[in-house]
């Protein structure tokens, strides 16, 4: 019979890590210094037409996995002609948008996942066609671009969160090796097969303990695994010694994840345990098994949409409540967890999503019964919780979707009569809230979404007659703007 975790775990936190010692973090490139200079208000969109950086193909296709590389933008993306392989973009100057290498030759696909950055290089899971998936890494050029070893991290579909993080200038995930030996157990990678290595056997023998759902907070690593019929969340500092923080109880690993959507709020860990008791239970932790604690239990919809702002955390929850699903706040104690507004009375609440902080404020898609779905803002109090702008007036609403906030600026989705679910850009003001030129012009929806800044532009996916094609909107500060806003 397998010891529990806790037998395993408790004693971890006395040894001493024996595995290679960590890289020092990283110096940041000469891009990220001078970005890192430039106030956030200094950046605005250089005009308002997205451009679509390059017809990837008359075949239906399809970019995802858009993220920020030094001074590139990395994605995964079909063209029909090469299948899903890996792509960079240097946006609306440069050298373009281009195949980084053909990972799987011809018309077979190597279908790049999880891409990760960490430091100046990219780590993704890929599938070369001969080896089968394992472990890749790139530094943006057709040579560089190679097998790390031939090791296969866990799905990301196992539960909620990631598969690949950055830690310490590494990469952290949960693998196993090919010859079935040993179970999934939590490994790291310096991009080179020999740096490529086992952190800790957690549990012995093929045993896993399946490391998932990993986030860093406050200088350590956290992620949850399991031993038996017991789900853990622990921290680590990258090495051997491995704390337990929480325990719960799982009958069965094809059950829904228990310990879930984590936050890090200042020195405060968020996250959500669902015990199959018809909700979930929001929790916090400082670190220390003594500190984590139960906050609140809400029924229902699990609580979702999770953002920090001024050192708390505002959520979407109480779907199960008489008030219905709302806008709530915790500043990581039970009195201090409590709704903000609500937005809607009754029991069937405004329902806010899209949670994103620009400026020091908070915004998000709600429906309040009278307005339709639209913008809303707050400053953390009821009487500064309002709606923000009134996009479609009357009871339809623009149902804002993909709000995400970049140098304090908002874009996202909003659906208006004739135009259809099209790019929007706010400045944080009602009267600096407009409509970006249509993607798809007339009563087609482009949908979208994955706004990202990279560089000096704005990407994001939208929908065109071949696919969901990469766009770009020039978005820097005055001076590198080549034309009037």
């Amino acid at each position: 019979m397998m010891k529990p975790l806790g037998a395993l775990l408790l004693p971890l936190g006395l040894l001493v890590g024996c595995a290679p010692s960590m890289a020092d973090e990283a110096e940041p490139s000469s891009e990220s210094l001078e970005v890192a200079a430039l106030s956030r208000r200094e950046w605005a969109p250089c005009g308002f037409t997205p451009r679509r950086l390059r017809n990837l193909g008359s075949a239906r296709v399809y970019a995802y996995d858009l993220v920020h590389g030094d001074g590139v933008l990395f994605f995964a993306a079909s063209d029909g002609v090469h299948g899903t392989e890996l792509w960079m973009s240097s946006g609306t100057e440069g050298a373009g948008t281009v195949m980084v290498r053909d990972i799987a030759r011809g018309l077979e696909s190597s279908g790049p996942t999880e891409l990760t950055m960490v430091g100046d290089r990219l780590f993704f899971v890929a599938d070369d066609d001969v080896r089968g998936r394992a472990l890749w890494t790139s530094d943006g050029t057709e040579a560089g671009t190679v097998l790390v070893k031939r090791v296969l991290p866990i799905d990301a579909s196992f539960g909620e969160g990631q598969t690949l993080v950055a830690y310490k200038n590494r990469l952290y995930f949960s693998s196993v090796v090919p010859d079935g030996t040993d179970g999934y157990e939590l490994w790291t990678s310096d991009g080179t097969e020999a740096g490529t290595y086992r952190v800790k056997d957690i549990a012995p023998g093929q045993a896993s303990s399946f490391p998932r759902r990993f986030i860093v907070h406050d200088g350590s690593l956290f992620f949850v695994i399991s031993m038996g019929d017991e789900n853990w969340l622990v921290r680590s500092d990258g090495g051997t010694s491995i704390i337990p923080m929480l325990k719960v109880h799982d009958g069965t690993l094809t059950e829904d994840a228990l310990i879930f959507r984590m936050k890090s709020v200042g020195r405060k860990l968020f996250f959500l345990v669902d015990l199959n008791d018809g909700g979930a239970h929001l929790y916090v932790t400082e670190g220390t098994a003594s500190s984590t604690r139960n906050l609140r239990f809400f029924p229902g919809r699990v609580p979702h949409d999770l953002v920090a702002l001024h050192g708390k955390l505002y959520f979407s929850a109480g779907s199960g409540l008489p008030e219905g699903e709302e806008l709530w706040v915790s500043d990581g104690t039970t009195e201090g967890t409590r709704r903000v507004k609500d937005v809607r009375p009754g029991a069937v609440g405004s329902e806010p999503t899209a949670l994103a902080v620009a400026g020091g404020r908070l915004y998000f898609a709600a429906d309040d019964g009278a307005h339709g779905r639209e913008l809303w803002m707050s400053d953390g109090t009821a009487s500064g919780t309002r709606l923000f702008k009134d996009i479609v007036p009357g009871a339809q609403g623009a149902a804002p979707a993909s709000v995400t906030a970049l140098q304090d600026w908002l874009f996202f989705s909003a659906t208006t009569p004739g135009r259809g679910a099209e790019p929007w850009v706010s400045d944080g003001t009602a009267s600096g809230t407009r409509a970006l030129d249509e993607v798809a012009p007339g009563p087609a929806s482009s949908s979208p979404r994955d706004f990202i800044r990279s560089g000096w532009d704005v990407f994001f996916t939208a929908e065109q007659s071949t696919g969901r094609e990469l766009h770009a909107l020039p978005f820097r500060p005055d001076a590198r703007c080549t034309k009037k806003r």
